[in-house]
């Protein structure tokens, strides 16, 4: 298989990941947020996650430094993930939030969020990787996670 744009997408879509909503507050006080896929755990101490953020995206400075939120999905918020991908236009509209601990935005109906401060940027080819110790979090172990497999939404037991 030759290695393009195309096929590295396409080979890496064959490992299903969660799908989640960063959010945070930008300087000027307002709510913003953005559909991740790419996020993972990375130290257990201290408590330490990364996400991935195009340098494209029109929000990437509000994430830089302060704290953001982690917003893991639940099977059936496919509309919010699809709400906060989309590139221009009110992304919160119809969209229940409040406000966590830290002050910056959150879901409601997540099976899990957590509250993060930025300790650390790093460069990665097109994207930056955000590090963030984790402050505050809850989960909801009633809920069953939104699932992104193969280029679209799935659910578990779905994609197999």
């Amino acid at each position: 298989m030759l290695l393009d744009d195309h096929n590295f997408r396409k080979t890496l879509g064959c490992f299903p990941t969660g799908v989640t909503v960063m959010t945070t507050s930008g300087k000027d006080g307002a709510a913003t947020g953005v559909t991740i896929s790419a996020f993972s755990s990375l130290s257990l101490s201290p408590p330490l996650v990364l996400f991935c953020l195009d340098k494209k995206t029109s929000c990437l400075d509000a994430f830089l430094d302060g704290h953001f939120g982690v917003n893991i999905l639940a099977q059936d918020q496919k509309a919010v993930s699809v709400a906060f991908a989309r590139r221009s236009g009110d992304k919160w509209q119809g969209i229940a939030q409040r406000r966590g601990v830290t002050g910056i935005p959150l879901l409601e109906g997540c099976v899990a969020c957590l509250e993060c401060k930025v300790v650390q940027v790093v460069d990665g080819g097109d994207h930056k990787v955000i590090i963030g110790q984790v402050e505050h979090l809850e989960s909801d172990d009633a809920k069953l996670p939104l699932l992104y497999f193969r280029g679209d939404y799935s659910r578990i037991g779905d994609a197999v």
